[in-house]
């Protein structure tokens, strides 16, 4: 008899909801065949139960789609942190901007080619290449309580207006003042990815591609100063600001498209947003990111259980040591140099008279970090952040080494044949320091940065992170001249290179390794917590 619809309703509902069932459709009739009872009412009670249900499939092996993991993908989580990362290349291209046009700006014949009045002095070089770091000391923190209260995408895309007010200032400066203004707005701008895209990275991020795409800050940057190197010897003054401000503009149209970080969603409630965004990243069903939201939620509260203050980083052990480890990053990534190096390129291979043209050695120069830069997000995830700080500073040291003794030969022993038979060691050994800095000491402490803090305390500890990092870079910036002037290049070179000796030291006795580890195992750790053997034997099932 063919069963009747009434018939196949089971507890109110149709077999049809049971389409994977492995009980043949027809069997719901054969219920009351009494022949068959028990064989039948198992059948039924398995229907009716589906914990039981499922249970029973499992005892003869067997997965249902609901049993079975969702496949993602991590394509959209690299395309929102290179979309994030145009804004670094923004960046990359204003800092490089000073080294094709400080040596124009300087020149007693060149300077008609610029916008101002006449030439400036190295005191006024000094300052226009040293305030984009004074203006990020202060913006870091404004950039911090942005990211925090407006999220993570609106305060990265909001980063345009600064952009484009400050290359307004460009255009349309006749004194030296209005360059000193630009400045320190584009200081401002800089602060907010430096600031809020490691955050936003590091919360998108899966735990197997967080150091890759956590790398990406310094491979972009790159990409934006060799932009400058190639393009700012060979175009007017005009030219080259327009297209600078390009740059931001690109960022804009690319980044809106991106989700916003699910961390900071769940921050302010909204779970469903935060449901939809981790879908979208991870590229599954959102009911396939239900657990890692709940997981996510779990994190959030217990950090969010008390509302946190300044005071907290360096009250709380954890964010403490957090704190210390960051700022010891950040410090040894500018005591390198590298800001010296790349605000006054082309005037150093003046400097050393190489036998590379002054134009052409930059352009060498970027093309090489670039390279250089887009080997860690490689690499970085199999081999450790520690290794490559520690690979990265016994380049940096043996480079700046050489750059010293190159300049102690030329400047105090005056052995011009000597010099003259090595000419190209400055471009060599600046290609060793860009190269060598650029696969460690550049892009990993902005990576730490992103995977150090608890969510509670992340816009706060990575405020303070920039604003020292960039203070020093300030400092170096703007009195590496006047330490040139009365001891010579060659002490320059030495000074940094003795802290790159001290970063190596730093790395191999205190700063510990976060590789392979979640956002919640490096806070446990931070926190002098150890695994317990269940959580262990979770961690190796999974």
């Amino acid at each position: 008899m063919t069963p009747t619809q009434r018939d196949e309703e089971i507890e109110g509902r149709s077999y049809k909801d049971y389409a994977y069932s492995p009980v043949p459709v027809s069997s719901s009739s054969a219920v009351f065949n009494a022949t068959t009872l028990d064989k039948e009412s198992v059948q039924l009670n398995v229907v009716r139960d589906r914990e039981s249900y499922r249970t029973s499939s499992h005892s003869v092996g067997i997965r249902y789609p609901e049993d079975m993991e969702e496949k993602g993908s991590t394509r959209v989580q690299f395309l929102a942190a290179a979309a994030g990362n145009i804004c670094i290349v923004a960046v990359g291209a204003m800092l490089g901007w000073t080294s094709p046009v400080l040596p124009m700006l300087e020149d007693d014949k060149r300077w008609v080619e610029g916008p101002l009045d006449g030439p400036i002095s190295k005191e006024q070089s000094s300052w226009v290449g040293s305030l984009v770091p004074a203006g990020t000391i202060f913006g870091s923190f404004i950039a911090g309580f942005l990211g925090e209260k407006f999220g993570r995408k609106r305060t990265l895309l909001f980063s345009l207006l600064p952009f484009l007010i400050g290359w307004t200032l460009v255009a349309t400066a006749t004194q030296i003042v209005q360059l000193y203004f630009a400045r320190l707005i584009f200081g401002f701008a800089l602060a907010i990815p430096f600031t809020v895209l490691p955050m936003y990275v590091g919360e998108i991020a899966e735990t197997s591609i967080r150091g890759a795409l956590g790398s990406f800050l310094q491979l972009f940057i790159t990409v934006g100063l060799l932009y400058s190197y190639a393009i700012g010897p060979y175009v007017s003054y005009t030219v080259f600001w327009i297209i600078c401000a390009i740059l931001p503009i690109l960022f804009f149209a690319c980044f809106i498209l991106m989700p916003e970080s699910p961390y900071y969603l769940l921050s302010k409630g909204r779970k469903e947003e935060a449901i939809a965004s981790l879908a979208k990243l991870r590229s599954k069903s959102e009911a396939a990111v239900q657990k890692e939201a709940d997981e996510i939620q779990a994190i959030i509260e217990e950090a969010f259980r008390d509302q946190a203050s300044l005071s907290d980083l360096f009250k709380v052990k954890a964010n403490r040591k957090a704190l210390i480890y960051t700022c010891a990053l950040a410090s040894f990534q500018q005591l390198t140099g590298i800001n010296f190096v790349l605000f006054y390129m082309q005037n150093i291979f003046i400097s050393a008279n190489s036998s590379v043209p002054t134009d052409q050695a930059p352009i060498i120069i970027g093309v090489v970090q670039m390279l250089a830069s887009g080997v860690t997000p490689v690499v970085v995830d199999r081999l450790g952040r520690r290794m490559l700080l520690v690979l990265s500073g016994i380049g940096e040291t043996v480079s700046l080494c050489a750059l010293g003794f190159y300049f102690y030969l030329k400047e105090v022993q005056q052995a011009d044949d000597v010099v003259a038979q090595i000419s190209w060691l400055p471009v060599v050994a600046l290609v060793i320091f860009i190269s060598t800095y650029s696969v460690g000491w550049g892009p990993l402490p902005w990576a730490v940065m992103g995977e150090m803090f608890a969510s509670n305390v992340k816009a706060k500890a990575s405020g303070v992170t920039v604003s020292v990092c960039w203070f020093l870079a300030f400092i170096i910036t703007k009195f590496s001249s006047n330490i040139i002037e009365a001891f010579g290049n060659y002490t320059t070179f030495w000074l940094f290179g003795a802290f790159c000796i001290a970063s190596i030291l730093f790395t191999v006795l205190l700063l510990p390794e976060t590789k392979g580890k979640s956002l919640q195992e490096i806070q446990d750790e931070l926190n002098g917590v150890t695994p317990t053997i269940t959580d262990l034997e979770n961690d190796s099932k999974k």
